[in-house]
């Protein structure tokens, strides 16, 4: 099977040297093969930001190396990454240009990886393609193409940046707490889309989350983290069986801790 993220001993400190240093993450090992849709969860301080942000290139990387599809991308920056690595955030006003039409930013996305030139930022041939894109959102989105995107709802937003990050197929999607600022209500309908775009464009995805509930029902494997180690990694069959008690088990077996944190917990 084909590997496309493999990370090797990564650490990661804030404030380094001095009297308050934090050793986030104390040397994270792991390989995500493609098509893989790991959910990543942990407490408060585990290192679930710091290790998406260490992949995406927001923290660079002084101790450890970062694989993407075999090649060294330990060194790169965000916006070399940004050809082949997609992400998600968590507040739905990051993902897009708010004064920007729905299609503008569509046609932003369509250009990711290429070189930026003075051209009509959106062009004829493509106007029926984003609407057929938008079409299969089920949102009615399709009939918004010329809406400013600011103005549309959080879970629209959400909606369309979903589609923008997947629009030219990335080698990674990352999905950062992507539905923490929506309504339940919304949350759900934004998991069942994210879960149909990996599935129909055979994306590879690293999702982290606080909701456990979301963490145990999508995706082929869960990692949780704890004080910036991997206290459990569960997948395939195992995943799919797993119980809140059983997790909870596995937590307490793998790290000698109880899972205290009542934001995981009550979802």
């Amino acid at each position: 099977m084909k590997t496309i993220l493999k990370i090797n001993n990564l650490h990661q400190y804030f404030e380094r040297g001095t009297i308050n240093e934090n050793h986030v993450l104390r040397g994270i090992d792991f390989e995500l093969n493609e098509g893989d849709f790991v959910t990543v969860i942990g407490g408060n301080g585990a290192g679930k930001s710091t290790l998406l942000n260490s992949i995406a290139g927001t923290l660079p990387i002084k101790e450890g190396e970062i694989f993407l599809n075999g090649q060294n991308i330990t060194q790169q920056k965000v916006e070399q990454r940004a050809k082949d690595i997609s992400r998600v955030f968590q507040d739905p006003k990051m993902g897009t240009a708010v004064r920007l039409s729905v299609e503008e930013n569509l046609a932003l996305a369509l250009k990711r990886g290429e070189k930026r030139g003075l051209t009509s930022g959106v062009k004829a041939k493509d106007h029926n393609f984003f609407r057929e894109q938008l079409a299969t959102l089920g949102l009615g989105l399709e009939t918004r193409l010329q809406a400013e995107i600011g103005l549309l709802s959080g879970g629209q937003r959400q909606a369309i940046t979903l589609l923008m990050a997947t629009l030219v197929k990335p080698q990674l999607i990352l999905l950062d707490e992507h539905t923490a600022a929506l309504d339940p209500k919304t949350s759900a309908v934004v998991m069942k889309l994210t879960e149909k775009l990996i599935a129909e464009n055979h994306l590879t995805a690293f999702m982290v989350t606080h909701n456990m509930e979301d963490a145990m029902r999508y995706g082929n494997r869960l990692i949780m983290l704890h004080q910036g180690q991997i206290a459990v990694d569960v997948s395939g069959e195992e995943k799919a069986s797993l119980t809140v008690s059983d997790l909870l088990e596995l937590f307490q077996k793998n790290s000698g801790n109880e899972l205290v944190d009542d934001k995981i917990l009550l979802g």
